[in-house]
């Protein structure tokens, strides 16, 4: 899978639990609090949603991504294990 896949279903889920969100202004530089206002509830549901999705766990201990980039860099580095 490519970044730009990840990227793409990222985008599509967004779009879906947050229908009001311009997805052409989201890039991969996307602040996912300060600049989609994302709250702590929302991370929860869409971690959990990226994890379905992409058929992979976010590992424990490590800081929560705060860009749509390191979402992205995140799910593939599991999907390489």
């Amino acid at each position: 899978m490519t970044k730009q896949e990840v990227f793409d279903g990222l985008k599509e889920l967004i779009a879906g639990m947050r229908p009001n969100t311009d997805l052409s202004k989201v890039t991969y530089d996307t602040e996912l609090v300060r600049e989609l206002g994302i709250d702590s509830l929302f991370m929860i549901l869409l971690s959990l949603a990226v994890e379905e999705k992409f058929k992979m766990r976010f590992p424990d201990g490590q800081a929560a991504p705060t860009t749509v980039g390191e979402v992205c860099e995140t799910v593939l580095s599991q999907l390489e294990q």
